[in-house]
């Protein structure tokens, strides 16, 4: 099985990094890498994002009809379930084909977790276990050892300053509360809340936890999402013009 995962994702996802950080300036040369790495693995999930985003504002506009539903069959549970699938059906809506990017996005962050920790090989052993992946190829071969250091990160360990935990969940906040609309339902609302906060706290506390490398991987892979669902969605969806200012007020 693990043999299986190098082949196929890990070796694949740390000899592109590698590949690509040689065509980069030597200064900067694994953090655009990294960039780079992003917005290709964004480009070839916007397929599944664009339906994502039109799975998610297609559920959005269900809600009225959800709620006769919840009002019209409170007490009977599975006919309620019958008829929510009935809805989603003559909608042409997957409500599981939301969680598709995020899910497929898990390997990725992982293999990338990895390609960092052994691209950035500090010790006799770590460089061994990293030659062992390597694929045999002269562009490769010359971009190794690749330079740490991006802006006023070192990628290969957390960032002390807090900034860029402050961008990655900033910008995660700004993602999910375009796409969470305002709900009646106190629990509901109770619960929006709790999730708008918590998910960009509990990635914020990872961005310090983690090689600096893999939340630079998520900040681009959160600006690239607030402007596909931008584009997509057709404006700031839930976050008002006010501002995100104003957005955080109003929790």
């Amino acid at each position: 099985m693990i043999e299986v995962w190098n082949v196929i994702i890990l070796r694949p996802a740390m000899n592109g990094l590698i590949a690509i950080s040689g065509a980069m300036p030597t200064a900067v040369e694994f953090g655009l890498a990294i960039i780079v790495f992003t917005l290709v693995v964004r480009l070839v999930l916007t397929p599944v994002t664009i339906k994502q985003t039109q799975s998610t504002k297609a559920m959005q506009e269900l809600q009225p009809k959800m709620k006769e539903l919840q009002k019209k069959y409170a007490k009977n549970k599975q006919k309620l379930q019958q008829e929510t699938m009935k809805l989603y059906k003559e909608a042409g809506i997957n409500p599981v084909g939301c969680m598709w990017p995020m899910l497929i996005q898990f390997p990725v962050w992982i293999a990338l977790y990895q390609s960092i920790m052994k691209t950035l090989a500090t010790t006799p052993e770590n460089l061994l276990d990293l030659a062992q992946h390597l694929y045999t190829s002269e562009t490769i071969a010359r971009a190794i050892p690749v330079n740490s250091s991006f802006l006023w990160l070192d990628l290969g360990k957390p960032d002390t300053t807090m900034i860029l935990a402050i961008l990655v969940g900033g910008t995660m906040f700004i993602q999910e509360k375009m796409t969470t609309p305002p709900s009646p339902d106190p629990r509901q609302q109770s619960t929006n809340r709790m999730m708008l906060m918590m998910m960009p706290l509990m990635f914020g506390m990872f961005t310090v936890m983690f090689p600096s490398g893999l939340p630079l991987f998520w900040l681009v892979s959160n600006l690239i999402g607030i402007g596909t669902q931008y584009v997509v969605g057709g404006g700031w969806g839930y976050l008002r013009r006010g501002g995100v200012a104003a957005a955080i007020a109003k929790q």
